[in-house]
């Protein structure tokens, strides 16, 4: 065989082996990153499921198709509550969820979550901006090779569904309830056994009696999973919940990876993301709670003080435990949330609580 034949074929097979990749992989090909993203949420859930869906949007339209997000609903790709994990195995390249679902690798994950008797939406978004708290969010999630965003927040939630009136710290205990985070360990010193269990579950759980009662979110959040038709008395205030946010979470290699532009644009989607769910509860739960109320004869019960005064000494004493006998990274975080914490209410006790006390008064227009 002639030189100039063998240059020939040896030309060809490099042409066609070319190909063939383009054909394999042809996002990488065309210089368009494909990513998935693995959610604590039944698909389209309204409000969570539905924000991270807007979110996979506004990234693909704000990069123009060059990075795009495929979404998977709980359960799609895999469980709930596997969610962080596959992402720091490489499973997928980022999840929807909340970060006091993963107590398992860290407490001072609550913290980026809720706090019982804690910070409010506004509040804890000053403390993670200009407190310090996203620095230590940072900390935190670079032990797993991750980076999260705050991606919504619920706001204040409801205290929950109950099957029995509780008039005292007493009637709960022996109570069987869903309720994850701080304000589950602080209600396990009251007595009650807590469980945590993923959206999708919980109405079968408390329709069959193997909870007693159960929080989930709020009117709009619970008006859709149907929770009226299995519990007859919802409680507020949501005390062990006053703020609860949603985060998005990067695997951290894979996003610094990325060119500088699109870095922004995550960033930037997140940010607009946090302030659209924010905003979604806050206009639908209104709405909802009449419905619940006048439609479907929700009888509506205010929590005791005396089991509310119970309550925030049992949290207290779970947050002092997380303070003086958990790592370093939970005795930093602590003791920075808490701060902010004293320093934020002494000035929402004349502005935010102010207003909304003066707010009551007969003075109306419209």
């Amino acid at each position: 065989m002639s030189m100039k034949r063998r240059a020939l074929i040896k030309g060809a097979a490099a042409g066609a082996a070319a190909g063939a990749a383009t054909l394999a992989t042809p996002a990488i090909a065309q210089g368009k990153i494909e990513w998935r993203m693995v959610t604590t949420w039944p698909k389209n859930f309204p409000g969570q499921g539905t924000g991270a869906e807007r979110f996979a949007k506004s990234v693909g339209e704000a990069t123009d198709g060059r990075l795009t997000i495929k979404v998977f609903g709980a359960g799609e790709l895999v469980p709930a509550f596997e969610s962080f994990d596959a992402v720091t195995r490489g499973a997928a390249d980022c999840f929807h969820g909340t970060p006091y679902y993963w107590v398992n690798k860290s407490k001072a994950v609550n913290f980026f979550s809720t706090v019982p008797f804690g910070l409010v939406t506004s509040e804890l978004a000053g403390w993670m901006n200009f407190g310090g708290g996203q620095e230590l969010w940072d900390e935190l999630y670079d032990q797993f090779g991750l980076k999260g965003f705050h991606g919504g927040s619920t706001g204040v939630q409801m205290g929950g569904w109950f099957n029995k009136e509780v008039r005292s710290p007493d009637d709960v205990k022996g109570m069987k309830m869903r309720i994850p985070g701080i304000g589950g360990e602080a209600l396990r010193k009251l007595g009650m056994t807590t469980i945590n269990l993923p959206a999708g579950e919980i109405f079968a759980a408390l329709q069959s009696g193997a909870i007693d009662a159960t929080e989930w979110v709020g009117p709009w959040n619970d008006l859709s999973l149907g929770f009226y038709k299995a519990a007859k008395y919802y409680y507020w205030p949501g005390m062990h919940e006053p703020g609860t946010q949603i985060e998005i979470t990067f695997d951290k290699k894979k996003l610094m990876a990325l060119p500088k532009d699109l870095q922004a644009i995550l960033a930037a989607c997140c940010r607009a993301e946090n302030e659209m769910l924010t905003s979604e509860f806050n206009a639908r739960n209104g709405g909802a709670l009449e419905t619940l109320v006048r439609q479907h004869k929700v009888q509506l019960r205010r929590f005791p003080n005396e089991f509310l005064k119970a309550y925030g000494e049992a949290c207290g004493q779970v947050i002092a435990e997380m303070r003086e006998g958990g790592d370093a990274i939970t005795k930093k975080v602590t003791e920075s949330f808490l701060k902010s914490r004293r320093e934020l209410m002494a000035w929402n006790r004349i502005a935010e609580q102010g207003f909304m006390n003066a707010r009551l008064l007969e003075y109306k227009y419209g």
